[in-house]
């Protein structure tokens, strides 16, 4: 019988994001947890080097890279609808860990175990959790400066919301990133070189 688990995660590609919002350039949910990725090792990393934290960078970059993954089922419910109400935001949970359980059990059952911390991070993960939503955040601001690079002002709110929430986070490692790395993006490339 044949399990549909990768298949279904080769969905992420259809998964638009910023759906309320006009995009010079769309981004999708595969690329936004590549990026995420990235970004959740850096901060590990960053943490770790320069901060003493015990913190594994590449179990950070594997947890970002499935963050997102139920949203294949759920698809991208825009932020200002996820968060608008405790009740709205509680109840979206419950249905990400379906969507989650879901997916689960499209795997063989001698992965599923594999897979289960991944999709459903328990206790041993919550060290890296604010990482990854800081990851998540840096990611949108990144989305943010982009498009207004690009001459998109609609997401010139967004950006400062962003900004905003990041710095919430209370985040050392976000807070390094966005000091030493986050310039560089709103350069052109050979102003990078």
């Amino acid at each position: 019988m044949p399990k549909h688990f990768f298949a279904m995660l080769s969905r992420m590609k259809y998964i638009t994001r910023w759906g309320l919002m006009r995009n010079t350039r769309p981004e999708n949910l595969s690329e936004h947890a590549l990026e995420v990725a990235v970004l959740a090792h850096a901060l590990a990393l960053i943490g770790q080097k320069r901060l003493g934290l015990p913190l594994d960078p590449n179990r950070a970059a594997t947890l970002a890279l499935f963050h997102d993954a139920p949203e294949i089922l759920t698809g991208d419910l825009p932020t200002p609808v996820k968060y608008a109400d405790p009740a709205i935001k509680s109840a979206y949970k419950q249905v990400e860990r379906e969507a989650a359980g879901r997916l689960l059990d499209m795997l063989p059952e001698d992965l599923r175990e594999d897979y289960r911390p991944l999709l459903m991070p328990g206790p041993a993960d919550a060290p890296l959790r604010p990482l990854i939503k800081a990851a998540d955040k840096l990611s949108a601001l990144i989305k943010c400066i982009e498009e207004e690079r690009a001459g998109n002002l609609e997401f010139r709110k967004a950006k400062e919301s962003t900004l905003a929430a990041i710095h919430a986070l209370d985040c050392e490692p976000a807070e390094i990133f966005l000091r030493e790395f986050i310039p560089s993006y709103t350069l052109t490339l050979d102003e990078q070189s």
